[in-house]
């Protein structure tokens, strides 16, 4: 039985890995601030604070997973201007430590342990190329993206040593399990609210910005091809399309049965973001030819699940 260590296991991306993982026979073990939150039945939790406790190291030293997965990360790039330490120790130097324990046990010989690290189009910023690949420049213009730049860099310094380590490159990944703090669940709460006259306006930023957004559990599989893969690398992980955010209103709103939703939603100038790249859209060609990986499931579809679900709430 393969041992699996995932962190941010209770997060959308970990409990979607998790359940792949045990679905393929794993002994999958996962790190959590609390384990009363790890809901996905069969994961062995591990109580770690990231954001303060270093001993993430001595967990994976004595654990000796075979496949790791790091998904634990501060994720909203506008709370990365609010809390730069604090990104800068979770999406940064946390993974300095687990690849530092995983060097010292390969160095060792004992175990090959694959490293996967969970990156993000947000290392590219503003890019001036679309799309994005995994030669486009890194030029990250927030703090959330400047950390992952420094974990996707770190990722590569110890592939060079030795180490199995890649990274994902994620684009925008949704699915009904994504929180509300997240603008695209934000959207579809509120089309259901609104459509059931629980609720009057929705505020949301810049409705002209435009994201590649895919299916969060098409993307767990590409960790997982990307952790089997005997030769580790680097990978974008993208559908290659570009919808805007008022693509995404439009779309929710009509599946809640709401006609007007442009008297609907406004615009809060508090809610524009700092350094938000106008145009995100990447180029998965590579991870398709040699992962094998190729997205599924379609913008409609992704915005439908999301609304269907949030209706099955209300009810």
């Amino acid at each position: 039985m393969t041992r699996a260590l995932i962190t941010g296991v209770t997060g959308q991306d970990g409990s979607y890995l998790a359940e792949l993982l045990l679905a393929q026979g794993y002994e999958v073990h996962g790190v959590t601030r609390d384990a009363a939150e790890v809901v996905t039945p069969g994961v062995l939790a591990h109580e770690l604070d990231l954001s303060t406790d270093s001993a993430i190291g001595d967990l994976i030293t004595d654990l000796q997973p075979r496949e790791i997965y790091n998904l634990a990360a501060l994720s909203s790039v506008y709370q990365s201007w609010q809390n730069p330490g604090l990104t800068a120790r979770l999406n940064g130097a946390v993974v300095a430590e687990m690849l530092a324990a995983v060097k010292a046990i390969h160095d060792q010989g004992d175990v090959d342990i694959r490293f996967v690290q969970a990156s993000s189009a947000e290392i590219f910023g503003t890019p001036a190329v679309s799309p994005q690949d995994e030669s486009t420049p890194v030029r990250p213009t927030s703090p959330y993206g400047a950390a992952k730049a420094y974990a996707h860099g770190l990722v590569g310094a110890y592939r060079s040593a030795g180490v199995a380590a890649s990274s994902l490159i994620l684009y925008n990944h949704e699915s009904p399990r994504r929180p509300e703090t997240f603008v695209t669940r934000k959207i579809t709460a509120a089309a259901v609210r609104i459509s059931q006259g629980r609720q009057d306006t929705l505020e949301l930023g810049n409705l002209d910005a435009r994201r590649d957004w895919g299916w969060a559990p098409d993307y767990a599989d590409a960790l997982v091809r990307a952790a089997q893969h005997p030769d580790a690398d680097d990978f974008v992980i993208a559908t290659g399309i570009s919808h805007s955010v008022r693509e995404f209103v439009a779309a929710a709103f009509e599946r809640a049965g709401v006609d007007d939703w442009a008297d609907r939603v406004t615009v809060a100038d508090s809610l524009l973001r700092t350094g938000d790249a106008a145009l995100q859209r990447g180029d998965a060609s590579k991870a398709q030819r040699i992962l094998g990986w190729t997205p599924t499931v379609q913008f409609d579809e992704i915005v439908a699940a999301m609304v269907d679900h949030d209706l099955d709430l209300s009810t």
